[in-house]
């Protein structure tokens, strides 16, 4: 059964809905949520949902053994990244090769990189007249947002849109397709 461990920086909720939705999965079990900011909301989500979480630090993350360490000890299979900002480290990168995923709240490869989130896309999506925006879920390599592309749903960009009302279609997106993609991925890795 793969075993995965979810990344978050804020507010989590594709964090929940990829808990809910394999919550009795026969084949698929969320193990912990890992976060990098002490005011994230999906901490809060990770204990309503009964989830272990740990909270890290950037010299964590970047300078020691912990989360590689961490991982093992919990014997992860799978890292899937939902609204985690941090770019992942080399060591982490060679012990799951080709097995982290990630969601981009734009069609990739425009709009990806680093500083590219949230409502910084929608804005840039919006600024350059783009009559479509959609999700990206790719795997991670060792730079933003260029891992191979493994899906994209779309939607249009509507005259008059401002970057909360483009995001609330992309989220629909997110919750719709995320849990569903990250599910065939695992049945087709194994």
């Amino acid at each position: 059964m793969p075993r995965l461990a979810l990344f978050a920086s804020g507010n989590g909720s594709n964090a929940q809905r990829i808990v809910e939705y394999v919550t009795g999965h026969p084949s698929v079990s969320v193990e912990i949520i890992l976060c990098n900011h002490p005011g994230a909301y999906v901490l809060t989500r990770a204990e309503n949902l009964g989830v272990p979480a740990i909270l890290f630090d950037r010299e964590t993350f970047y300078g020691t053994d912990y989360i590689p360490r961490l991982l093992a000890d919990k014997r992860i299979d799978y890292l899937v990244l939902a609204g985690f900002l941090w770019l992942i480290p080399p060591a982490i990168l060679q012990a799951f090769p080709g097995r982290i995923i990630n969601i981009h709240p734009a069609l990739l490869p425009k709009y990806g990189g680093k500083g590219m989130y949230g409502e910084r896309v929608h804005r840039a999506v919006i600024e350059a007249g783009e009559v479509e925006s959609g999700i990206t879920i790719h795997l991670v390599n060792e730079r933003y947002d260029e891992g191979k592309i493994l899906f994209q749903a779309r939607c249009p960009v509507e005259p008059g849109d401002t970057p909360e009302s483009l995001a609330a279609r992309v989220h629909a997106l997110e919750y719709a397709h995320y849990a569903v993609e990250i599910e065939k991925w695992l049945t087709n890795d194994n």
